[in-house]
């Protein structure tokens, strides 16, 4: 996912011929390769799990098989316990599927456990909450929802976004100010605990666990559905785009228009350079009306949505369109937000887009098991994906620090409301600041791609990243790459109440990891390095 450097030797790659000659391809003709070979597979599977979907929802099957498939992850543990605890225990979802550069290395050792639910199980549109398997995705819900007139109030962008993940780690959107991260959303969770325990988990119920299931990274129980909140969706978001030209401008329009949640539902800020940006604000709404254009921007033969924002920059004007509502959810899936262009340079071409703009993406997993020892090495020192949520305060503080430190652009930025439960747990809480004053709004960070820092090495900026992020009180999300020691980790999130949790619930600790040891590089390595280590030793047992 890294350009090749001019001037970067390629790695020697031991092993014969035919292997050093596919890492050369692999290599140097990414994008082609992408195109080639990614792009059909990623397509064809793609079309397999929507029909399985959309049958196995139309027959009403999911929730006769979903207590079934809860008995199997409790005999599971079952047994782990009659073999005496000896390994901890994670899910056996592939890891090549995370959303994240890197992969987890403790599936190899550990005992992995069979979590195969990925189905909507009920759409209570009496009580207004959808119940759902934690491997069912936003592309499938938002899908489904839309059709039947309904929305999650929090849809992140990308399709392949799985409930579980988004619970477990944590979930934004642009309508996050609104209605906070997917946590904020969630009605109750079912959660398997390592006893062999079905728990359901609420603010009236075992209200603890259900205040700390976010964030544990699976470190607590199996989650084996949710319910979480639906609101009435309507056909379009009237999108407004309005290009600011310095940072002062930025700041100021971004914090009011996110603090504004009567007006709007959604906002979003493109920043292009340091004083130049995109601010982006919409509301739901059920017509089109006359002082905008209907753009149904998911269309595969449209710009991607960065570029085609950028544009109102460019023409230095002011306006509105009106999206359909599930191309305004999933406005950066084809593209990956940016990532793409560092894929499939020629992805945004007009002739590309009109013929194979449809088989866009390419799936995630499928390019990191492509991934060659030069990419590797070339991703890890010049190539950066992170997401820091920062207090609204120290937005222009952020932006300063990414011109100075990165180089990066664009950023996303994503204004999020964090969230206060009423007991007052959890490993986030609102920004307070010396004098007591309390702020739950925060904006998520969000920088993608290579930066043009002269003589950039991620492995001297991140750390000072995560330092700055430190002292500012700000979070870093978890899904991406961490050089955080154990000290600096716990001083970013409160575990107070996360470590108390886990000497009440029985073998908890003798069966889960602590958050860090998962998240961490402890956990977490290459997808190279993961081949190597698969070859060199056998999995755990099942």
């Amino acid at each position: 996912m890294t350009k090749f450097v001019p001037g970067e030797a390629p790695v020697k790659v031991p092993g014969d011929r035919t292997s050093r000659v596919v890492e050369y391809l692999l290599t140097h003709y990414r994008g082609l390769f992408a195109t080639l070979v990614l792009l059909p597979v990623s397509a064809l599977y793609a079309a397999y799990v929507s029909a399985r979907e959309r049958i196995v929802f139309a027959l009403k099957s999911a929730p006769a098989k979903h207590d079934q498939k809860v008995r199997r992850v409790i005999e599971q543990i079952e047994a782990w316990k009659r073999d005496g605890c000896r390994e901890k225990l994670c899910t056996a979802r592939s890891g090549w599927k995370a959303m994240s550069e890197l992969v987890p290395k403790y599936k190899l050792t550990h005992r992995n456990i069979d979590v195969g639910l990925y189905d909507i199980l009920e759409i209570d549109e009496q009580r207004s909450l959808l119940r759902v398997e934690p491997l069912a995705t936003m592309g499938q819900i938002s899908r489904t929802l839309v059709a039947r007139g309904w929305t999650l109030p929090v849809v992140p962008e990308l399709d392949d976004l799985t409930v579980g993940g988004l619970i477990m780690g944590f979930g934004v959107e642009s309508s996050s100010h609104k209605y906070g991260l997917i946590q904020h959303i969630c009605a109750s969770f079912d959660i398997v605990t390592a006893e062999g325990k079905l728990l359901r988990c609420s603010p009236s119920e075992n209200a603890d666990l259900y205040d700390l299931i976010p964030w544990s990274h699976g470190t607590l129980g199996f989650l084996v559905a949710a319910e979480l909140k639906i609101i009435p969706a309507q056909k379009y978001v009237r999108l407004h785009y309005r290009p600011v030209y310095s940072l002062d401008e930025m700041v100021d329009v971004f914090e009011a228009e996110s603090r504004d949640t009567e007006k709007n539902d959604f906002v979003e800020g493109l920043v292009y350079t340091r004083d130049q940006a995109v601010i982006l604000y919409g509301s739901l709404a059920g017509e089109a009306g006359a002082d905008g254009p209907v753009n149904a921007i998911g269309r595969w033969y449209k710009p991607w949505f960065y570029k085609h924002a950028e544009s109102y920059l460019t023409a230095r004007k002011e306006a509105c369109e009106y999206v359909p509502l599930r191309d305004y959810f999933h406005r950066h899936t084809r593209s990956y937000f940016w990532a793409m262009e560092e894929i499939i340079s020629f992805g945004n071409h007009p002739v590309f887009r009109w013929l194979l703009g449809w088989a866009l993406p390419p799936r995630i997993e499928l390019l990191k098991y492509t991934e060659t020892e030069t990419t590797r090495r070339l991703r890890e020192r010049h190539h950066v994906v992170q997401d820091m949520l920062m207090p609204i305060r120290y937005l222009a503080e952020s932006i300063r620090y990414f011109d100075e430190h990165f180089r990066l652009y664009p950023l996303w930025l994503s204004p999020m409301a964090v969230r206060e439960n009423e007991c007052g747990l959890g490993f986030i809480h609102p920004f307070r600041d010396d004098d007591g004053v309390s702020d739950d709004l925060y904006v998520d960070v969000g920088a993608y791609g290579t930066p043009q820092k002269e003589g950039f090495d991620n492995a001297h900026a991140l750390p000072l990243l995560e330092k700055f992020v430190l002292e500012h009180r700000g979070y870093q999300a978890l899904y991406a790459r961490t050089t955080l020691s154990r000290k600096n980790f716990r001083a970013m999130f409160d575990h107070k109440d996360y470590d108390r949790l886990r000497e009440r619930l029985p073998y908890c600790k003798q069966a889960f990891d602590e958050v860090y040891d998962k998240v961490s590089l402890k956990g977490r390595t290459s997808p190279v390095e993961l081949r190597r280590m698969a070859k060199a030793k056998p999995r755990s047992r099942q």
